[in-house]
């Protein structure tokens, strides 16, 4: 058997982490099997290997090896792409195709993203595992292949298969073996010969001397996150070759490229999927906040409308009275938006003034004030009421009126029009 060094070495593998080890060696433990592979983990931390290394050590290493990104595939298409169609299938086939399944009879598929696939796709992919038969798109006719398939995917498929969005069956189906490849940030003592392995291979590429890292720059990249992991770490490595002027890098200047920044707060289950659950959870607490908020300002503005009609009743106490008044001026009601006409033109609120002349709210108590009902707070009837009242009360006279209500004649004028009121 291949020893795990030379594996390393051939496919360009850098790191000494035990779990990296432990994933190459189970590769190289299944390749010569025709076993279903399963490689599991984060995007970027170089699941693309362990297919290459099984289809290199196995019997099929002479015959094709495809990689087919699920994700990349639109989902009208995907069925065509895996198992081909007959002329005439859809619209635009002109000629008959062959698939992937097809063209790769004998060696390896490589489906990269498996978590993506449609779930009717997905029956036609457990069939052939399971009996090695599929039919083309538009065909009635049963072909056999013989493909070796290895999947991988960054999806929590647990959680996939209880939303319904992957078939159990065939998850079981392909993660005969399963293989997980650990994040960048768990492989630490790793970080620092990748970096030399990418600086060395940018150098070479764009014919510019090595980066270096200082020592503080070596702990700050093993001590960063790294969300992208591998690719992440590979294109910063390109980026500050081409960038940077000074080949010596400390911590600071790694700083700029990337900094060490919070992370957003999120629900996340064991196994790394964020729960549904938990987010229904927290829409139904905002719910809940929004519907207190409309309950307590329901029983505000019937409180409000109360302490209107109140405010001259002996009950109050002189201060309680003074209160009222003062919440009431018209200063204040300019901030309540039940006090205020609605002009849509203008897209915003204005209130109505008070003229001094009625500060001791003599003609207040001339508008009724109703009890709320969701059914009567239609602001259009509310604005026609009180441009009613306001012409009312200056005999027809518009200049009055609209300085009565605060806004401009012009805007009367039209609103006059608008509600048929020029009788």
């Amino acid at each position: 058997m291949t020893d795990l060094q030379s594996i390393k070495t051939r496919f360009g593998i850098i790191g000494n982490y035990p779990a990296l080890n432990r994933a190459l060696q189970k590769a190289i433990q299944v390749a010569p099997t025709d076993i279903s592979v399963l490689v599991m983990g984060e995007s970027g931390v170089g699941k693309e290997f362990i297919p290459k290394i099984i289809h290199g050590e196995s019997r099929r290493k002479h015959q094709p090896y495809i990689v087919v990104n699920c994700g990349a595939i639109p989902e009208g298409t995907i069925d065509s792409e895996l198992f081909g169609h007959e002329k005439g299938a859809f619209t635009g086939a002109t000629s008959t195709r062959k698939g992937y399944f097809e063209v790769a009879d004998g060696g390896t598929i490589f489906l990269d993203e498996v978590g993506e696939l449609p779930v009717q796709t997905q029956v036609r992919l457990l069939r052939v595992l399971e009996s090695g038969e599929f039919m083309k798109v538009g065909s009635s006719q049963v072909q056999k292949t013989n493909v070796r398939i290895v999947a991988a995917t960054n999806v929590n498929m647990l959680n996939a298969i209880h939303n319904g969005r992957f078939r159990e069956d065939l998850y079981y189906r392909l993660n005969t073996v399963q293989i997980d490849m650990p994040p960048l940030r768990e492989r630490k003592g790793d970080v620092h010969l990748l970096f030399r392995k990418f600086a060395i291979d940018f150098a070479e590429k764009y014919r510019m001397p090595e980066l270096v890292l200082t020592d503080d720059a070596i702990n700050y990249l093993e001590n960063y996150a790294f969300p992208g992991n591998i690719r992440q770490l590979r294109n910063l490595v390109e980026q500050m070759t081409v960038v940077e002027q000074e080949r010596t890098v400390n911590s600071v200047k790694l700083a700029e490229y990337i900094p060490m920044q919070t992370q957003l707060p999120a629900v996340i289950q064991k196994g790394g999927g964020i729960s549904s659950t938990d987010f229904n959870s927290e829409r139904e607490i905002m719910y809940k906040i929004l519907f207190d908020m409309r309950n307590d300002l329901n029983d505000l503005k019937s409180l409000t409308s109360e302490l209107i009609k109140n405010r001259d009743n002996s009950d109050f106490s002189h201060h309680e009275k003074n209160l009222i008044n003062r919440v009431f001026t018209p200063e204040t009601q300019t901030q309540n938006p039940n006090s205020m006409l609605y002009f849509e033109n203008q897209n915003q609120y204005q209130s109505p003034v008070i003229s001094k002349a009625d500060e001791d709210y003599e003609d207040v108590e001339d508008i009724e004030i109703e009890e709320t009902k969701e059914d009567s707070l239609s602001l259009q009837n509310n604005e026609r009421e009180l441009i009613v009242k306001a012409l009312e009360k200056h005999k027809g006279r518009r200049n009055k009126a609209a300085d009565e209500l605060g806004i401009s004649q012009r805007t009367l004028y039209r609103k006059i029009k608008q509600y048929n009121l020029e009788d």
